[in-house]
C-alpha cells in the first residue's frame, strides 16, 4: 500500500502518534462500518509509513555496522 506525499512526510513519531490514535478510535467503538473502515484503512497506511520508517533504519545500522567490519 503506498501512501500519499503528505504521508511521506511525516516523521516517525508522528506516525506512530496518529497511529494509536487511531487504534485507540478504533477500540472505543462507537463509529459507523464506514467510519471504521476508513479508520482500518488509515491505520494501514500509517502503520506503513512507520516500517518504512523502521526498515531505513535497520539498513543504516547494518551499513554502519559493515563499514565498522571492514
Amino acid at each position: 500500500m503506498t501512501g500519499t506525499k503528505q504521508d511521506e512526510q511525516l516523521s516517525y513519531e508522528q506516525a506512530r502518534a496518529e497511529l494509536a490514535s487511531v487504534v485507540e478510535k478504533l477500540e472505543a467503538g462507537g463509529t459507523s462500518l464506514e467510519e471504521s473502515l476508513a479508520l482500518w484503512e488509515r491505520g494501514e497506511q500509517l502503520a506503513g509509513v512507520c516500517q518504512r520508517w523502521l526498515d531505513g533504519a535497520r539498513a543504516r545500522i547494518d551499513a554502519a555496522r559493515q563499514r565498522s567490519e571492514d
